[in-house]
């Protein structure tokens, strides 16, 4: 039986129309489910663009992209918008909590921004990830006045908020100390146990990379190395 969450077949990125830029070439991948996956690769390598892609954030200029048992890259704007707020969740570099609302908040935002009622489950559910990302005690903080690590973590929660079966991290603690950076990680691969939340990380950091399960390097727009300990 295929577990796998993500396929990518003979996928290729060119950008620009009169002067084109080639930036994925026919890359094939597939990705298990619960698997914590890493990605390296240099600046401008093209993993950035291939992490937007498995986002649908971006789509491929050539090739099939299958999502859990859904091909995206044929799929219109609302499908998958719908898509990607019910099956992943993102955490980037800089964490874009709203500064004037609290940590709580935004846990909370992406059913604020959608105008959903926040209910007494899903309320719930919040504190719940507050607890687990340990920020119960500063939970009513303004995001601004939290140190770079709170921010962080309070981004973790807001990613699980709709109980993603993915997460797509992009340098997910490019920004905090190395003390920090521990700390979070053992967060992330916590929850990829605890939930089964399947992880694929973005890092320049080869110490993280070689915590993950699954190495993939990429290198010029295709993948040079695939490495699993598993």
């Amino acid at each position: 039986m295929d577990n796998n969450i993500i396929t990518l077949s003979k996928v290729s990125k060119v950008y620009g129309n009169q002067i084109k830029t080639q930036v994925l070439f026919d890359i094939d991948l597939n990705i298990k489910s619960n698997s914590f996956n890493g990605i390296i690769g240099a600046s401008g390598s093209g993993k950035s663009t291939l992490l937007n892609i498995i986002g649908t954030l971006d789509q491929p200029t050539q090739g099939a992209v299958m999502i859990d048992g859904v091909r995206t890259d044929q799929m219109k704007k609302n499908a998958l918008a719908k898509l990607r707020n019910e099956t992943i969740g993102f955490i980037f570099q800089f964490h874009y909590l709203l500064p004037e609302f609290t940590a709580f908040e935004n846990v909370l935002m992406p059913y604020y921004i959608k105008g959903q009622k926040i209910d007494k489950k899903m309320n719930a559910r919040a504190h719940e990830l507050m607890d687990l990302v340990g920020l119960s005690k500063v939970k009513n903080n303004l995001a601004g006045n939290m140190s770079g690590g709170q921010q962080q973590r309070t981004a973790i929660a807001r990613s699980l908020i709709n109980n993603p079966k993915l997460i797509l991290a992009d340098e997910p603690t490019g920004n905090l100390d190395s003390d920090t950076t521990e700390v979070v990680y053992d967060l992330l691969r916590d929850i990829n146990k605890q939930f089964e939340t399947t992880f694929i990380v973005i890092t320049h950091d080869r110490r993280i990379a070689e915590k993950t399960d699954r190495i993939i390097e990429i290198k010029d727009g295709k993948i040079f190395n695939d490495f699993s300990r598993i």
